[in-house]
């Protein structure tokens, strides 16, 4: 039990006093970053999606 509670101990010291935290406006812009991302990969995806199921339809009518 004592390795458990030296862990946890040894954990929260390396959190609170070694971590280096980002600062509230270097966080803004990673998640602002990270939405548009995002976002432009959800409309590349999409788009491959509609042109493969436009063409597989228009394939698939040819029969």
């Amino acid at each position: 039990m004592s390795k458990v509670t030296t862990y946890i101990n040894e954990t929260v010291e390396e959190m609170r006093d070694k971590v280096s935290w980002p600062t509230y406006s270097e966080l803004q812009r990673s998640s602002v970053l990270v939405l548009i991302g995002s976002l432009i990969f959800a409309l590349v995806v999409g788009a491959m999606d509609f042109v493969f199921d436009s063409g597989l339809t228009w394939f698939y009518n040819q029969f």
